[in-house]
């Protein structure tokens, strides 16, 4: 049986206002019920209608793996998932996100990566992919950038900022707005997907996953 996205509820929200500040079994406990029906709910209703044009997606689960970390919260202050042709989403407390790229390379993805942006022609292809982007009010970042360019490389290439980056994501915070209530919040999403889709045919093309 099909449902339709409606949006999420201001309850949904506050599900995430409320375990920022108690992040604890306790509180999930109590609260699940929301987050099954306010939260996961309307984000499997997105992701069923979003799949024919940007493929399956998966919800990652909400539990932290805390065995290595310091933080020992064990919920996830997020519901997000991910595109299998490229493409995330999450929602928080603080409303809707998305992004779109490479988070992380591997050493020989990356290396694959930079070659490219060094050559003249994908490299200024890439430039105006990321232009257009920033031109949307996106941000075009990477969860790591080197202090100056990577040994090999023309300290003074054109392009010395993106051969710093060690990933490539757009990502964009949506404004929170009266649309996350509604079927609108679909339009938003597809417009970035799509969006992104120059950038991440680049990186499918010129630095993929083997």
């Amino acid at each position: 049986m099909f449902v339709t996205f409606h949006g999420w509820p201001a309850e949904a929200l506050e599900f995430y206002d409320g375990l920022e500040a108690d992040n604890s079994k306790t509180y999930w406990t109590a609260h699940k019920a929301t987050y099954d029906e306010q939260v996961r709910a309307p984000m499997t209703e997105l992701l069923a209608e979003l799949e024919p044009e940007f493929g399956p997606a998966k919800i990652f689960r909400p539990y932290r793996d805390v065995r290595f970390s310091a933080d020992k919260s064990p919920y996830k202050t997020s519901c997000a998932a991910s595109f299998e042709r490229g493409g995330y989403i999450q929602l928080t407390a603080h409303g809707l996100a998305a992004g779109a790229g490479a988070y992380m390379m591997d050493s020989p993805r990356l290396a694959r990566f930079r070659q490219a942006v060094a050559d003249d022609s994908s490299g200024l292809l890439l430039a105006r992919i990321v232009a257009d982007l920033e031109s949307r009010g996106w941000s075009v970042t990477s969860h790591e950038q080197l202090k100056s360019v990577p040994r090999g490389f023309d300290k003074e290439h054109p392009r010395a900022d993106l051969l710093r980056h060690k990933g490539l994501i757009a990502w964009h915070q949506f404004p929170l707005k009266p649309w996350l209530g509604t079927a609108k919040a679909r339009t938003h999403v597809e417009q970035f997907l799509r969006g992104c889709g120059p950038l991440q045919e680049w990186l499918d093309t010129h630095a993929a996953q083997p």
